[in-house]
């Protein structure tokens, strides 16, 4: 986006036309809307999420599972702010603390997780595959929304997309653990004057 300044020319383009939703003040309002939306999915697969038979362990299972969510979203958020403070760009429309996008990381790691609970949730398949991609809209459309409405540059987006997949995905991985072994591998490999330890974890 910042090849010939097309993270501006987009920006400018986005509120001058305001495409998809149709005035800068619809897009204020959509962008709080869509990012509730995403809390509120996560939420809903965070419930459906399989948990054994109802009582203690279901208990403890949910709780686990909300704790897992709720770290994510705190360390997506911490981020941000720090990012916030650390850059300390200017927003399209004069505000401050631009980058990256607060509306875009949490709906990013609220898709995430949701996206995660849906792995374990039986359904076929194509339920699966149009759930996931209508919870990825969301995310989409969160940040397109807060472009449209001279809150963020598409880079502030893109950055705030990409934290809150991150946190997601990590949390999950580390502390539901679901095919962790697939994913993390410890080996110690040869090196000039010794040898190193190397730790891989795909996420």
């Amino acid at each position: 986006m910042q090849v010939d300044n097309w993270d501006h020319r987009v920006s400018s383009w986005a509120v001058d036309n305001t495409p998809v939703f149709g005035s800068v003040q619809n897009a204020h309002d959509w962008s709080d809307y869509l990012q509730y939306a995403a809390g509120i999915a996560y939420l809903a697969s965070l419930a459906a999420t399989p948990s054994g038979d109802y009582g203690s362990d279901w208990w403890d299972a949910k709780l686990r599972g909300g704790m897992v969510g709720l770290g994510a979203m705190v360390a997506t958020g911490a981020t941000k702010e720090v990012l916030n403070l650390a850059s300390g760009r200017q927003r399209p429309d004069g505000g401050q603390n631009s980058f990256p996008s607060g509306h875009t990381s949490f709906a990013a790691v609220a898709d995430t997780l949701t996206a995660r609970n849906l792995e374990s949730i039986p359904m076929n398949d194509g339920a699966r595959t149009a759930t996931i991609i209508g919870v990825d809209a969301l995310t989409f459309a969160t940040g397109w929304a807060r472009v449209e409405a001279g809150a963020h540059f598409p880079s502030d987006v893109l950055v705030g997309m990409s934290i809150g997949n991150f946190f997601g995905r990590m949390f999950s991985d580390a502390f539901l653990g679901d095919g962790l072994q697939d994913r993390v591998a410890l080996s110690i490999e040869p090196a000039r004057g010794g040898a190193e330890i190397v730790w891989a974890w795909r996420f």
